[in-house]
């Protein structure tokens, strides 16, 4: 796993090596200086360099970066001192501007002269270098403070922070290289980041005196006469069944019955009586339910009081781990979340930035500026497993916290999470982390993406393209 700071994580850990351990800060700039040098001469042949520089430590980085490259043959260097600003430099043109302007510490919009500044370092059409993090961009929720650096590449000083993966921060930073210059990190309080390794131990070497019984029972629970392809695209491709888990049943209203026979012969196929659209509350049903290790519901099956009904009856009286999805969060949201509180289940929630927004009841804005710590708050209150569901995923218990940031703007089309569930519930069936396993799931689905677009591109991927590329996705890991 990687780890993520937070800005006060970061600035913590820096007084602790500067004030603690006794490491001066003059010694860090050298260190941090040498780093954002190192990194351009590996990039960039040669070229006229302008360096963009503050009053912070940021700014004291690119000065002795700036002198580290002063020396070295192929480069000539200029010094945009942003305090007492010669638009003129701007006039000159360069191969390379070095943003050092403002570093994590930025707390407020950017105005004036300083967001003059960073328009004309982005409309310059030179390669764009970050220090540390792109002037403008705030470190910890990745949204632009009134005008943002356009990097093509961050060199991030010590640490990744949050700010770089979330909302508008990967179109920001470009390419992220992360240099070590010796501050100290200590402790287990930062955001995780999968890697390949840590997925791939989902996937260990199966026993050969196994049957179906031996890898979990899976139910998907949803569908409407007016969105019958939104149960279907859990099990299109047999997601679930790709993941191991032994077999796999769809549940659909009676009245999409026929739609549904057939489509994935590997899954079994039960119903639920229906009002002619969609499910209506059914004890029997449910009841059939309560003997699988995962059920997913909510997937198309709009939003109502019956669905709702249907929610409570699982929570009270399933044993299992229950996803939660689409319009059964859309559900909760309309007739009480409190619900969540009284269970004899493990939930897994699974919402979009719009969806979590209504469980919270407040404006989808207010989630983008706080989205780990108001997942994180949420998951700890209703004592579930949050899967916050973006560019970047936030997947929480309320303690442990995990980014994911594979995948790509093919995902951004109907269908992706559904998908998402169908994967989820494959692997939380054969396997009790549930934490972790929502966070490989959403790790495998974005790498299969990434897999996908290389045989496509990113507007013609679609979710049955993504199934297919699963198995190689495991593959690779």
């Amino acid at each position: 796993m990687e780890r993520i700071l937070s800005v006060l994580e970061m600035r913590n850990a820096d007084s602790y090596t500067i004030n603690t351990l006794g490491i001066p800060s003059e010694i860090l700039v050298e260190r941090a200086g040498q780093a954002l040098a190192e990194e351009i001469i590996k990039k960039f042949l040669g070229g006229r360099v302008l360096f963009c520089v503050g009053k912070g430590n940021n700014g004291n980085d690119g000065k002795v970066a700036s002198r580290i490259l002063s020396q070295k043959h192929g480069f000539s260097v200029a010094l945009f001192d942003v305090e007492k600003p010669d638009f003129s430099l701007f006039d000159n043109k360069f191969d390379i501007i070095v943003d050092c302007v403002f570093g994590t510490g930025l707390n407020k919009e950017v105005t004036g002269d300083y967001k003059k500044i960073i328009n004309l370092i982005n409309e310059s059409n030179a390669k764009i270098v970050a220090c540390d993090i792109p002037s403008g961009l705030n470190g910890d929720n990745g949204l632009s403070m009134g005008a943002c650096v356009k990097a093509d590449l961050t060199v991030a000083i010590q640490e990744y922070k949050t700010g770089y993966f979330l909302n508008d921060g990967p179109d920001y930073c470009g390419e992220i290289i992360k240099k070590d210059i010796g501050i100290s990190i200590w402790g287990d309080y930062f955001v995780n980041r999968l890697q390949n390794a840590d997925v791939s131990t989902l996937f260990y070497v199966r026993n050969k005196n196994v049957n179906k019984g031996n890898f979990g029972k899976t139910a998907i629970v949803g569908g409407s006469k007016n969105f019958p392809g939104s149960v279907l695209i859990s099990s299109l491709g047999l997601s679930a069944l790709k993941m191991g888990t032994g077999y796999v049943t769809l549940v659909v209203p009676n009245c999409i019955y026929n739609a549904v026979a057939g489509k994935v012969p590997e899954c079994i196929i039960n119903v639920f009586n229906d009002n002619g659209n969609s499910i209506v509350f059914d004890k029997i049903a449910l009841d059939s339910l309560l003997k699988y290790d995962y059920i997913a519901f909510g997937m198309g099956a709009t939003v109502s009081d019956d669905v709702y009904s249907c929610i409570k009856y699982l929570l009270s009286n399933y044993k299992g781990k229950l996803l939660l999805d689409a319009d059964a969060l859309n559900s909760l949201a309309k007739y009480g979340v409190d619900v969540l509180l009284a269970k004899s289940c493990n939930v897994v929630l699974t919402p979009h930035i719009a969806e979590f927004a209504r469980l919270l009841g407040v404006d989808k804005s207010v989630v983008m500026q706080n989205p780990i710590n108001l997942a994180k708050e949420f998951a700890e209150k209703y004592g579930v497993t949050l899967v916050l569901k973006s560019a970047t995923t936030v997947i929480t218990d309320g303690n442990t916290v995990y980014l994911n940031t594979t995948g790509n703007s093919s995902l951004a089309k109907g269908g992706s999470g559904d998908l998402l569930s169908g994967i989820t519930a494959g692997l939380l069936a054969r396997n009790n982390n549930v934490t972790f396993t929502c966070a490989c799931a959403s790790y495998l689905m974005g790498l299969a993406s990434e897999i996908a677009t290389k045989n496509g591109n990113e507007y013609t991927v679609t979710a049955t393209d993504v199934i297919n590329a699963l198995p190689q996705a495991i593959n690779s890991l």
